[in-house]
């Protein structure tokens, strides 16, 4: 599973065909022994956990790019290489 950014000791990453399991764009983040799947255009929590203050950047760090994710979400499923974007600053 790529790797397509890293800020803050959380690592957020992206399956290349993954929309089976979850049938929406969303992205894979772990922080120390936390996991957790976020979906991409609601930044909703789907599935795991993550501490409040991680969840609310990996939140915010969604709204800035979006677009981009949903660009890698697009290579992603078809299987095609992904983008990494810039971490949250």
């Amino acid at each position: 599973m790529p790797t397509i950014s890293m800020f803050y000791g959380i690592v957020v990453m992206m399956f290349f065909r993954d929309n089976q399991q979850h049938n929406l764009p969303h992205i894979h983040v772990r922080y120390q022994d936390d996991k957790a799947v976020i979906g991409i255009p609601d930044a909703e929590l789907i599935d795991g956990t993550l501490p409040k203050k991680q969840l609310r950047m990996v939140q915010a760090w969604i709204e800035i790019h979006r677009d981009e994710l949903m660009a890698d979400w697009d290579l992603a499923i078809v299987g095609e290489q992904i983008y990494k974007i810039d971490p949250l600053k």
